[in-house]
């Protein structure tokens, strides 16, 4: 078996900038913060690590119980905020799951920095969710290295029993993060320009593949495939 990993925002969707608006809404609620830095970098970054420079820039202690508190609070503000979000499924999106699913040595998984209620919330308001299985999030990790790791591990709990060998992994995602935690795991990276990273930024990082958008699937595809030619 292959495990392809997806990441979400900027790779699979984009949420008209949900994310964002849920986490200065929750920052506000809880920590009284009328408006999040701008200097605090959202693209590629993991739900707990953006939190938690938030909470060391607005002078909140960083705690276990402050994560918590922000995680049980920024869930349903998410799920208020996505649906008067301007958002879509990226182009090629639906097409490629389509044709990966018709590959019986492909096991479909998500490798995101998102907390997994968030990943949930945001790819069932886009009608995605039930096409992965597995994954790794960004509750417990603030590098997106250990999710990745987390992610493979997860893979490996689902396919157990299921494959009798393991044809490696490939990582998809629109950040020079998703390709270096792709390397971490010492998965093929596939790198599309539909995020939060240019052309050229993606290619000074070196992934393996890189794409405009995933209309443009065929080497990804031949790669999928070959693997286990």
């Amino acid at each position: 078996m292959i495990t392809v990993l997806f990441d979400i925002d900027g790779t699979l969707i984009q949420t008209g900038g949900a994310g964002k608006i849920a986490f200065a809404e929750t920052f506000r609620e809880l920590f009284g913060i009328e408006q999040i830095s701008s200097n605090v970098g959202f693209a590629g970054r993991s739900d707990r690590a953006i939190a938690e420079e938030l909470m060391r820039t607005h002078g909140i202690e960083v705690t276990s119980q402050n994560w918590q508190r922000f995680t049980t609070a920024f869930l349903p503000r998410l799920e208020q905020v996505l649906p008067r979000s301007a958002g879509e499924v990226l182009p090629g999106v639906v097409e490629l799951l389509d044709e990966l699913a018709t590959l019986p040595h492909v096991a479909l998984g998500l490798l995101t920095g998102n907390i997994a209620a968030g990943a949930r919330a945001k790819l069932s308001h886009y009608r995605l969710f039930e096409r992965f299985r597995f994954g790794g999030y960004g509750d417990d990790w603030a590098d997106r290295n250990d999710i990745a790791v987390a992610a493979l591990q997860a893979a490996r709990l689902h396919l157990n029993g299921t494959a009798d060998r393991d044809d490696g992994v490939v990582v998809i995602g629109d950040t020079p993060a998703d390709i270096r935690c792709a390397r971490a795991i010492n998965a093929y990276a596939v790198a599309v320009a539909t995020g939060g990273a240019t052309l050229d930024q993606l290619a000074a990082a070196e992934p393996d593949l890189l794409v405009a958008d995933l209309t443009d699937s065929r080497d990804l595809l031949q790669h999928v495939n070959s693997v286990i030619a």
